[in-house]
């Protein structure tokens, strides 16, 4: 399959990359590498698509029109508890939709992103 014209890589901010690096990793099982003290890429088959993390004070959410970004969970029940154990926070508990059920939840840095997974 051809790259050409396709997402391939996607940035996001992050007010601490240590607290970014260890959420991501411990549940979604992202692997990360540094570079420099301002920047960090994740990478590996669990991510679906390669991107870092850049510090800034800013934060991505819905309510001021950044881009959603949404992740797959064969089981949303076990992403949900491990994303509240790694400090995660559920802003929309999960909802039936078209297709599925999801949730929403910001990250430790107040990103927010939303997990999805068919009708269970």
């Amino acid at each position: 399959m051809s790259a050409h014209k396709k997402i391939n890589y996607l940035e996001f901010p992050s007010r601490d990359l240590s607290k970014t690096k260890s959420f991501f990793s411990t549940v979604f099982n992202w692997q990360f590498e540094d570079y420099g003290p301002e920047y960090c890429a994740f990478s590996g088959e669990d991510a679906g698509i390669n991107g870092g993390f850049y510090l800034s004070e800013l934060s991505s959410t819905t309510k001021n029109g950044s881009v959603l970004t949404v992740i797959y969970s064969s089981n949303i029940n076990h992403t949900e508890q491990k994303i509240k154990q790694a400090g995660g926070l559920i802003i929309k508990p999960v909802f039936a939709f078209p297709g599925g059920v999801r949730f929403h939840f910001e990250d430790p840095n107040e990103n927010e992103y939303a997990v999805w997974s068919e009708k269970q």
